[in-house]
């Protein structure tokens, strides 16, 4: 239960619940609900309208126009995680190389190139359909603010930015160390990507319903299709595609891919020309930290900050509710951190406080797969990197489902799919284990026999 107003710390009172990215009369007005589908065969239908959905609908009709693709999103579009992430839009197509080199070191230089082609693509995409979504990809400082997180960063290798060289960079006094990854970020605002995208995909012919739930999938004409169904019609498409993120799709063999992990973020009041300088800090620049439980944080293109992550929450029985959308606690710990790190900024007051699901995977990274003999497709297990990760999926997905082999098709890393999460109790001890792991590591800088384990298990947990 939310604490009550006059229980905040001073910063966060006066603050909405209400992310910041969708808090904006620019939003676009919802599209009108399927209501009549007819009895016209269309070629596509993709469920979902966040990132992934919209990257599928738009890349099937730049790949082979004149595609017949209906978009059907049960809430509205960027309502979910595509309209509550920091905005960071990063090239990495296995949540980092530690995790990549880790799991598939025998490709994860063609997963870093086809990475970074990717992100290179996307901004191409920005700029030829003129969508406003502040794109600047100035890159993602990783820094250290404890004596052990310091080797991580590799001091023997070029690049390396001792205390001053990343103070220089933003100046904060808790810094040790870091290193700036110049073409493997871009911060955006999401929400905007979003609806630029989906105007593009309607310029390109692509239909899309709001508050449209798909409620099952079924075979239909024999060799020729599946058929959707909505509450109020159904579709007949040739293929389908499933990003429904970690909200449950109409497939039961996905749903223990992954689990849904609360993610909380702040965004402070804009800031004066003062306090920015105050700072020395690049707007283009998005910052993460070290620890396992990192906060990420970024300027906005109205000049505030941005500051998430740190406290990633599961509850019991994969639950996803709006009453786990305020946790009191939660806040309070990310405004305390921010002014650990920002000394200089004592007195900024927070605006808006908001949370969103992530689809936790075994892997970090999103899993792909087919179903009803090839005609439906879907990816899921994004882990926190689906902003940039989404583009890349929608094309792995078209791949599949043209059957026709590809470089991304044949990846090990596409071709395997996650480990699936355990029934409960199992699933939530283990959670709760490794989060009280992860912050002793944090702590000492030592990976205890638990996590030990999960490494050697292809297991994991992280936000």
């Amino acid at each position: 239960m939310a604490r009550r107003t006059h229980e905040w710390p001073d910063e966060l009172r006066g603050s909405v619940l209400r992310p910041l990215w969708l808090d904006t009369p620019d939003r676009p007005d919802p599209r009108p609900t399927l209501t009549d589908a007819g009895r016209e065969e269309v070629d596509l239908v993709v469920v979902g309208g966040g990132f992934t959905g919209l990257w599928t609908a738009l890349r099937a009709v730049e790949r082979r126009p004149g595609t017949r693709v209906v978009l059907l999103e049960r809430d509205r579009i960027a309502e979910h995680a595509t309209g509550r992430n920091g905005g960071f839009c990063e090239a990495s197509l296995t949540h980092g190389e530690g995790n990549g080199r880790a799991r598939w070191p025998e490709e994860y230089d063609q997963l870093e190139r086809l990475g970074l082609r990717n992100l290179d693509e996307i901004e191409q995409t920005v700029a030829r359909y003129d969508i406003d979504c502040g794109w600047a990809r100035g890159g993602q400082l990783s820094v250290a603010t404890r004596p052990h997180e310091v080797a991580a960063l590799e001091p023997d290798v070029p690049g390396f930015l001792d205390a001053a060289a990343v103070r220089a960079l933003v100046d904060s006094p808790t810094y040790l160390a870091g290193r700036l990854a110049a073409e493997e970020c871009a911060v955006i605002d999401p929400a905007r990507l979003a609806w630029g995208l989906a105007r593009v995909a309607e310029e390109h012919g692509v239909r899309i319903a709001e508050h449209t739930p798909v409620t099952g999938l079924r075979r239909s004409w024999p060799g020729r299709g599946v058929e959707v169904a909505t509450p109020l019609c159904d579709l007949r498409a040739r293929q389908v595609v499933l990003a429904t993120n970690v909200f449950p799709g109409p497939l039961r063999r996905t749903r223990w891919d992954v689990v849904p992990v609360y993610d909380y973020v702040l965004a402070t009041e804009p800031l004066t020309r003062a306090q920015l300088s105050s700072l020395r800090w690049d707007p283009a620049i998005g910052v993460a930290d070290s620890g396992n439980r990192f906060h990420y944080y970024r300027i906005t293109p109205d000049h505030r900050i941005l500051w998430g992550g740190y406290d990633a929450i599961y509850h019991y029985g994969r639950s996803i509710s709006a009453a786990h959308d305020d946790r009191a606690a939660t806040f309070a710990v990310l405004a305390r951190n921010f002014a650990d790190t920002f000394p200089q900024l004592r007195g900024v007051r927070f605006t808006h406080r908001w949370s969103g699901v992530i689809d936790t995977s075994t892997r970090f990274c999103a899993s792909y797969g087919t179903a009803m003999g090839g005609r439906v497709a879907h990816a899921l297990g994004f882990t926190g990197l689906g902003v940039g990760a989404s583009r890349f999926a929608a094309d792995v997905m078209l791949d599949l489902l043209e059957g026709e082999p590809t470089e991304r098709t044949s990846l090990r890393m596409v071709r395997e799919r996650a480990l699936p999460f355990p029934p409960e109790p199992l699933t939530w001890i283990g959670v709760q284990a490794t989060r009280w792991s992860l912050a002793r590591e944090d702590a000492t800088g030592r990976r205890n026999r638990w996590l030990r384990s999960l490494d050697a298990l292809g297991l994991g947990f992280d936000s």
